[in-house]
Parts: structure tokens; sequence; C-alpha cells
């Protein structure tokens, strides 16, 4: 049977840092603003195919420095969350969704089983794969994926800054946000823009779950790592959280 590799998913999902060898594996989900020329932009207009509607502004550039930092992998979709949300499952009505805050997604309405089973094929099943390989090739591994939020969504200012999500496991995120407690002026929120409840923690869900892997979700305002500096000064702040939260972690039993 063919072990799949990353050229195999080459535009569509591919990993970064490959020989990177930290038990920590880092998701970027939303990495890319990218719509095939097949879908015709979905119908979406140029301003907002660049906007966050079609991405998560940032966050891959976080994502990449810390990679470089914690020494780890970084699985990233390679399409816009337009085309598919790889956070969502696919009998998730968002997963392709029809509109997305203020704006419609002609492209995306009316699909039928087919249509939607061909977009998860296509899209989804290579970026699962490779995040599962990954996962899997990674002793005692910590599933860490990267996001950013807009300040204002439906006309609502968002005060959070940097928000840490979980699930059901709150280990990781409950050790990091004792650890930003004091030790930085943000706005560090337990899940908040988003929790569970509006069901982004799909990832979570699918790859750390099942293993009882320490996991978190990460969301940071987009506005706070528009430049390179901020990326840099915001990835190296969460890698430290990261790399103290483990350190406490396995000095308190969990494993290594």
């Amino acid at each position: 049977m063919h072990q799949s590799t990353a050229e195999d998913y080459e535009g569509v999902a591919r990993i970064i840092n490959s020989d990177g060898r930290s038990s920590v594996v880092l998701v970027c989900e939303h990495a890319s603003s990218f719509i095939p020329d097949a879908l015709d932009n979905l119908g979406v207009a140029e301003e907002f195919r660049q906007s966050h509607v079609a991405w998560d502004p940032g966050a891959l550039a976080v994502a990449e420095r810390m990679a470089r930092i914690l020494d780890a992998k970084l699985v990233v979709s390679g399409v816009s969350r337009l085309v598919y949300d790889c956070n969502r499952p696919p009998e998730a009505p968002d997963a392709m969704p029809a509109r997305s805050e203020i704006v419609d997604v002609p492209g995306n309405v009316g699909l039928n089983d087919a249509a939607r089973a061909a977009r998860v094929a296509t899209y989804y099943e290579p970026f699962r794969t490779l995040l599962a390989q990954t996962v899997s090739q990674t002793e005692a591994p910590v599933i860490v994926t990267v996001h950013s939020f807009t300040p204002v969504y439906h006309g609502k200012t968002r005060a959070v800054e940097i928000g840490v999500l979980h699930d059901v496991d709150t280990r990781l995120a409950d050790s990091m946000l004792a650890i930003a407690t004091g030790h930085t002026e943000a706005k560090v929120e337990r899940n908040d823009p988003y929790g569970p409840e509006h069901g982004v923690t799909h990832t979570l869900r699918e790859h750390a779950l099942p293993g009882a892997h320490l996991n978190v979700m990460l969301e940071i305002r987009n506005d706070l790592i528009t430049a390179s500096r901020q990326q840099v000064k915001m990835a190296e702040m969460i890698s430290g959280w990261v790399s103290n939260a483990l350190r406490d972690l396995v000095s308190n039993g969990e494993p290594s």
C-alpha cells in the first residue's frame, strides 16, 4: 500500500519544517486565501477574497515562526476556507459556507451531495490524512492550532486579543492561561471569541482527543499581527507559553 507523503498533497496541504524534532505539531487550517481557478473565485469579490472572510490573515506567518522557535512540524491547508474549511467535518454546513459573516458565497450555494463529496475528497481528505500521519509519526504529540480573528465581527468590536481555546481536554489551555496571567499586557481569554459550542474544535476532536494528546487552539486578533515585527513578537511570546506550559505539565506527571 502506498504511504502518502507531503508531495502527494502539494497545493492542497503541506508540511513545513518536516524535520522538526519537537513533540509539538502545529496546525494552520486557514493559512491560505487561494481559490482554484476551476471554482471561478466562488463568485466572491476580490476585496473579500483577501479578507478574513477567506482566510486567517497573519496566522501562517506566526505559525511558521513558532515552528522555527519550537523546532516543530507545521501542517497547513493550501486553499481558502471558503473552498473547504479544514477545521470543520464534512457534514458541517459551514465546511463549505454559503455565507461568511456578511458575505455571500454564490459558488457554495445549492451544492448537491456529489459536489460536496468531491470537495471533501479533493481538499479536506489530503489535509486530514497528512495531519493524521504527522501526528502518528510524532512521539507524545502535542497539537497546537493557530488562527487569527477579525477585531470587528458583525459590527461588534472585540476586546479580546488572544483566545486560548479548548474542548473537553483543558490541560494545556489551563497551564498556558496560568502562565499568561500577569506576564502579558494582552487581553487573554479562555474560549473567546469562540468556543467548542461554535463548532471550532474539530481538529482537536479529530486528531487530539481520541489519543488523549495534549492540545490547544489559539486565536490571535489579526490587527495585532499585520506587520512582520508583530508576528515575530507574538510567535515568541506564545511559543514561550507553550514551552513553559509543557514543562510544567511534565513536572506534574503528564506524558512528555
